[in-house]
């Protein structure tokens, strides 16, 4: 019997189904749309096609499938026109479907044509990868990157269910898993001290009893965040609270091209970049900057660049991060290990200093 967690946005609600194996109930959902004349897509990408492909056909059959290559760098506005003309050539309407199946890539892109198609057609997450089952395929982010930024064309599109089958996760590479525990980390930071000190004590495997209980967490502090600020209009904290470790790692994806770093290993980054700026404005002691870095590198995820990047590229890719507000920049940061807010940063020198001992070179 799967478990299940509401995502509460009133008449947008929608549930979070557990469980090892949920094939029966994804299998109800396809029956379901198609008994009732709405026809069923499905997204995936080219990885996900070669290992799960017995799964997929499990699921769903004959039902048509997208086969996409993987990489952030699908993610573009040539592979959004793909899914719009996949939609249309297999006659979706507003009754259809999109199932997502894959990692943060596929649903992002995915729920972003989902939330175009038509002006909107339903779609549903079946995450893949451990950084989409805790973070991306909840709270109806979906988008693209640009030349200029990442995500910075998009849409909020809530799904109408996410299956997070741990079953998926037998076949993920280990760089692909550690990239999801950087997500992983940065909810204890931000408001779970304890989780945060259950991942000090120890590599978390994919094979480890804590790991389903640890994923529900995660998405039930996504979910009781997105309920208070869907669409991130907060002025202070709310859904941009998230974007822990994000201001920086974002921007080392950017100036890198998107694909030199894994979304999970750019934040991770961005987690110690995070860190030492809060305790650059006198926020955190340097003990606890240790603490994080520490966890960080012992889940496997890089704490420094691997290759020196230009400072100058670096604090340019930061002025076009959405949380600028009014030419400034807002950051994410910490009050302690556990309390994070939102602050204005006005101290461009303490931003820089951060990005030397980060590895970046003027």
């Amino acid at each position: 019997m799967a478990e299940s967690l509401t995502v509460n946005l009133q008449e947008r609600s929608y549930p979070i189904l557990f469980g090892a194996d949920l094939g029966r109930d994804i299998r109800a959902r396809v029956a379901a749309l198609s008994e009732g004349g709405g026809r069923v897509a499905v997204l995936t990408d080219q990885q996900i096609a070669t290992r799960q492909q017995a799964s997929l056909q499990t699921l769903f059959g004959d039902v048509p499938k997208l086969v996409l290559p993987p990489g952030e760098g699908t993610k573009s506005l040539d592979e959004l026109g793909r899914v719009l003309d996949f939609l249309a050539e297999q006659k979706l309407d507003r009754q259809s479907a999109l199932f997502t199946v894959g990692g943060g890539v596929i649903g992002d892109l995915g729920g972003f044509a989902a939330s175009c198609y038509l002006r909107g057609i339903d779609f549903y997450q079946v995450p893949t990868t451990l950084l989409a089952m805790v973070d991306s395929s909840v709270g109806g982010k979906t988008g693209i990157n640009l030349r200029a930024g990442k995500n910075l064309a998009g849409a909020f599109h809530q799904p109408r269910g996410v299956f997070i089958a741990t079953n998926f996760l037998s076949t993920l590479p280990p760089r692909e898993f550690a990239a999801g525990m950087a997500e992983v980390i940065k909810c204890g930071l931000l408001g779970d001290s304890t989780l945060f000190t259950q991942l000090e004590g120890g590599v978390l495997e994919p094979a480890d009893a804590s790991l389903p209980s640890i994923i529900r967490r995660c998405c039930a502090i996504k979910a009781g965040i997105v309920a208070a600020d869907e669409r991130e209009l907060a002025a202070e904290g709310g859904r941009a609270l998230l974007n822990l470790g994000h201001t920086y790692g974002h921007a080392v994806e950017q100036v890198t091209g998107y694909g030199a770093y894994l979304h999970g290993e750019a934040v991770a980054i961005g987690l110690a970049g995070a860190a030492r700026l809060s305790q650059k404005l006198g926020l955190l002691p340097a003990a606890a900057v240790a603490r994080v870095e520490r966890t960080v590198a012992l889940h496997r995820l890089p704490v420094r660049l691997r290759e020196a990047l230009p400072l100058a590229a670096l604090m340019q890719a930061m002025t076009r991060d959405k949380k600028v507000r009014a030419g400034a920049l807002r950051f994410v940061l910490l009050r302690m290990l556990g309390e994070a807010f939102t602050h204005t940063v006005t101290d461009s020198a303490a931003v820089e200093a951060v990005w030397r001992e980060l590895g970046a070179i003027a």
